[in-house]
């Protein structure tokens, strides 16, 4: 069919120096866009088309950044996606804090403020929970089996102001080494869970002989009983419908002192936003990304603190972010751990491209180089200040990194380890994820999917497409933080998402 009088194919150029545009809509082939482009193949909605040629061997430019290289010859008007697109590696220049600049924090009178509950610790909490936690899988069942019994019976609707129970289940615990990577990172992530600001209080639950022992674990962050926290194990107490009555009765005995917290007013200088990605698509990068990166400035503005993650998913864009460490030692510090990534890969036979995954490219993204390019984006654009390993507890103020895998509910849970209380979440493919304790906020990249899966997405960011600013659509995405931060349930939260997505990460041998 002659489509030379049709209106112009929809797509969208990035940066001047970019040879390729990404289609706004599905392009049929011989199709020709506003630049004049006639395509030579169908490109589908959100994948790449080539501008110029594209010589074998030569960089593929997205962002105005390198995404890979040419497999074979690319003409004007191809598809560019994985079947003529290879990568490798290439020198990236680090320029260590060049771009470091001192953020104009608001003062705490002008500051942005929600309703959240302040904690004897200073902290601040967006939510108030009671967990069971588990020290090993072995206990996961009587956590449930408490849980369940709590909501059996009724009794929270006499507390109006808990947001409910739940029991973080976990797979490990034992046969580990107690002096090891997997001993010390559960342990820093339970711990971080059971004083994540948006828990009330906490019922831990163990067996009794596993390697991840209870009393050790008290021992090494110097806690003791008290009305909110308890710890148990089923061996002690005799067995499990013991340990079930007695986890009620711990569960009961702590209700009023947790529905004693109150909502009051707050700087969002409180808030710590984990910044989290999952079924990207080619729009990823375009839209939801960086608006909500425009969302993490203004937080970072109103004296807040925002976490990217999702380490292998900044590969390829990390000189993107240590030019904007705040000095040389933050930056190093990155680059250090993108090169234990490379070695911890190779040592698993594994490449670091073997991300992006199969819905990822089906959506349009081709290599991790891309992936990442949008996924960085989520960091908005002010200085980092502090890079974190896995679950360390986030003290800086400002936009942050923490080292985690790119799965998101290991990532996410990383993230709550460390103190989130508060997280938004972009997809492009339709991730559905809730993170209890935490109120996850769903951004959903284009219009299709969040009218498809309208019960699941808070905000659509598709619209921007059709003219709506990033400015405009991070004020949005930053409004919506501060509601859902004030109590405001978020459509994860409503459809009840966050009870199995309790995911530590395991790094080393498990015997």
């Amino acid at each position: 069919m002659d489509m030379s009088n049709d209106t112009p194919a929809r797509s969208l150029r990035l940066s001047p120096q970019d040879n390729i545009v990404v289609a706004g809509e599905r392009i049929e082939k011989g199709a020709r866009t506003a630049e004049g482009i006639v395509a030579l193949q169908r490109i589908p909605f959100g994948h790449k088309m080539a501008t110029v040629p594209i010589a074998k061997d030569a960089p593929i430019v997205k962002f105005g950044q390198i995404i890979g290289f040419a497999k074979e010859p690319i003409a004007k008007g191809d598809w560019v996606h994985e079947h003529n697109v290879y990568m490798h590696d290439f020198e990236r220049d680090y320029r260590f804090a060049e771009a470091a600049r001192p953020e104009n924090v608001l003062p705490v009178s002008e500051q942005a403020t929600f309703q959240g509950f302040r904690r004897a610790n200073g902290r601040a909490g967006t939510r108030n929970y009671v967990g069971i936690l588990t020290s090993v899988n072995c206990s996961t069942t009587v956590a449930g089996f408490i849980a369940k019994e709590i909501e059996r019976s009724g009794i929270l609707d006499d507390y109006p102001n808990i947001d409910g129970i739940v029991a973080l289940k976990q797979a490990n615990g034992c046969v580990i080494d107690y002096r090891g990577v997997i001993f010390d990172t559960l342990k820093k992530t339970t711990w971080g869970y059971a004083t994540n600001p948006n828990m009330g209080g906490v019922v831990m639950v163990g067996l009794g002989c596993e390697g991840f022992q209870i009393p050790r674990f008290k021992e090494a962050y110097k806690v003791e009983e008290s009305e909110t926290f308890r710890t148990m194990t089923i061996q002690e107490v005799g067995g499990t419908r013991k340990t079930v009555d007695a986890g009620v009765e711990a569960v009961k005995a702590m209700l009023p002192t947790v529905n004693a917290a109150r909502r009051e007013t707050l700087p969002a200088s409180e808030l710590v936003l984990a910044l989290q990605c999952g079924g990207s698509d080619g729009y990823s990068g375009i839209t939801a990304n960086p608006a909500l990166g425009v969302a993490a400035d203004m937080l970072v503005r109103n004296g807040g603190t925002a976490i990217l993650s999702e380490t292998p998913e900044i590969y390829g864009a990390e000189h993107l972010l240590t030019r904007r460490a705040r000095d040389r030692e933050v930056g190093e510090k990155l680059v250090e751990i993108i090169h234990w990534w490379e070695d911890y890969t190779k040592r698993n036979n594994m490449e670091m491209n073997n991300n992006p995954s199969p819905g990822n490219k089906l959506g349009g993204l081709t290599t991790i180089l891309e992936k990442s390019l949008g996924a960085a984006a989520k960091g908005g654009s002010t200085t980092l200040n502090a890079v974190y390993h896995y679950a360390d507890p986030v003290t800086e103020k400002g936009f942050v990194f923490m080292d985690t895998p790119g799965y998101d509910p290991v990532a996410a849970t990383g993230q709550v380890a460390g103190g989130a209380n508060v997280l938004a979440f972009t997809t492009g493919r339709g991730s559905a994820y809730g993170c209890k304790p935490t109120p996850s906020i769903k951004l959903a990249t284009n219009t299709p999917m969040y009218e498809r899966m309208i019960d699941d997405m808070d905000i659509n960011c598709g619209d921007i497409l059709d003219g709506v600013t990033l400015q405009e659509k991070g004020e949005e995405i930053f409004r919506e933080i501060l509601a859902v931060a004030s109590g405001k349930k978020s459509k994860s939260e409503e459809l009840g998402y966050g009870d199995n997505e309790f995911v530590p990460w395991q790094i080393g041998a498990t015997m």
